[in-house]
């Protein structure tokens, strides 16, 4: 995954928004200890949930999404779905990620 994506995704999963959330998690960076382990942790049940919990529909999305940097309209397309399709779709994976990664920290 691009650094980018992966910041997209880290913030969809935490519910943080581009605002005072995000400067908030820059402070909490830049204060805290190394979280290394944490983040690498959370790497590994990231690609066990993947795996586990979603459906191969939502697995594919996200790939595509997040991993390839593709937008939502360029998926529906190739796909021959509508966008609103792939919106809620990318929503209902992010939202299994999330509780599934939830106890995993």
């Amino acid at each position: 995954m691009s650094g980018i994506r992966y910041e997209r995704l880290d913030e969809a999963l935490s519910g943080w928004d581009n605002g005072a959330g995000a400067d908030m998690a820059l402070w909490r960076r830049e204060q805290g200890e190394d979280n290394s382990e944490q983040v690498e942790r959370l790497r590994r049940n990231l690609h066990r949930a993947q795996r586990r919990e979603l459906t191969k529909r939502q697995a594919e999305m996200i790939h595509l999404y997040y991993d390839l940097g593709l937008s939502m309209s360029q998926i529906a397309q190739r796909e021959q779905v509508n966008k609103s399709t792939v919106s809620r779709t990318l929503k209902r994976g992010r939202e299994r990620l999330r509780k599934y990664l939830q106890y995993c920290l």
